[in-house]
């Protein structure tokens, strides 16, 4: 009798949690597509891209241009450097450290104008001074935040504004460590 009767109560309390859990299933998924109906409409307004790269392989948002790479030059700049962060908050020292390499477009006519300075290491001081006023306005959290992309691409539209140019197409950094 016993047995019977915990069996009642068994099956009466697995038919209340199917109830309970249909009742939080109906109250739960409407809700669920209302945020992200809002997140779709927020990312929206500020452009963001859902997807981590276009379907030609480039970065979402890159600035960068389609150049063949037959058409292309780059250049690395020997060493390794180290561009030191603004102070942020926690008051403390920090850097980025990576080699610098620029990739020009052969086809463009300032390449003729500058490419063998940059090419030779005669611009390389101006390149350095140009990535380090880009790294230096940025504290580690803004780094972080920013990402290696979002570095590239500012230091890449700072060096375009330095040549009063777009010869130089892309700014890699390898190698790169925030500390």
């Amino acid at each position: 009798m016993k047995k019977n009767m915990i069996s009642i109560i068994i099956l009466a309390l697995l038919v209340v949690n199917i109830a309970m859990t249909a009742i939080m299933m109906f109250s739960v998924i409407p809700a669920n597509k209302k945020t992200i109906a809002l997140i779709d409409e927020i990312s929206g307004a500020i452009k963001l891209d859902l997807a981590a790269n276009t379907p030609e392989g480039e970065a979402a948002g890159s600035s960068a241009q389609n150049v063949s790479l037959a058409d292309s030059a780059t250049y690395s700049i020997e060493d390794q450097q180290t561009f030191q962060l603004k102070k942020g908050e926690d008051g403390e020292a920090h850097y980025v450290v990576c080699k610098v390499a620029v990739l020009m477009n052969k086809t463009s006519e300032d390449y003729t104008n500058f490419g063998a300075d940059v090419e030779s290491g005669v611009r390389d001081p101006l390149i350095l001074n140009a990535m380090s006023e880009v790294v230096g306005g940025y504290t580690y959290e803004d780094i972080e935040a920013l990402g290696q992309t979002g570095l590239q691409e500012a230091a890449l539209e700072r060096i375009q504004t330095m040549f009063d140019s777009d010869f130089i197409y892309q700014v890699a950094l390898s190698g790169y460590i925030v500390q």
